[in-house]
Order: structure tokens, then sequence, then C-alpha cells
């Protein structure tokens, strides 16, 4: 007998194209502070990076596109 998948209860799903796998978030007025070492050779390497959002981050559907900002604070919480 084939096992079902257990149904997630807080899984979040796109309402307009039911993605529940890929979702990013776009933030405004982003600084964003990036810290190189020189090579020997004169190449560099980034060592280190800082960011600081300054204005809204919003949420959006990584396959349709659609905004979801109704969702971003359960989103937020549920970040490990």
């Amino acid at each position: 007998m084939a096992s079902k998948k257990p149904k997630i209860v807080n899984l979040l799903t796109c309402p307009y194209c039911n993605n529940d796998s890929e979702f990013f978030e776009v933030a405004e007025d982003a600084l964003i502070t990036t810290y190189y070492g020189q090579n020997e050779d004169g190449s560099f390497t980034a060592t280190d990076q800082n960011s600081e959002i300054l204005g809204s981050v919003q949420l959006f559907c990584g396959s349709c596109g659609e905004n979801l900002n109704g969702f971003h604070e359960r989103f937020r919480e549920m970040i490990f």
C-alpha cells in the first residue's frame, strides 16, 4: 500500500498559481557594503558583506510573480 505524503497545514501556497516552493523578496532602499581583499596578482576577492534595508520589503511568488505581501509576516516567521 502506498503511503500518502502528510499535508503540511502551514505550507505557503500562491493563491494565483499554486506554487509552493519558490518565492523571492524585493527590498527597497538597501545599503550593501562589500569588503574586498586584493590578491597578489592584483585581482580582488570579496571577504565580507553587510546589508541594511532602509525601505520596505515585499514578497513575490517565484513562479508567477504575483505580489504575496499578505503572507509576508508568516513567511518571515518561518525562515530558520
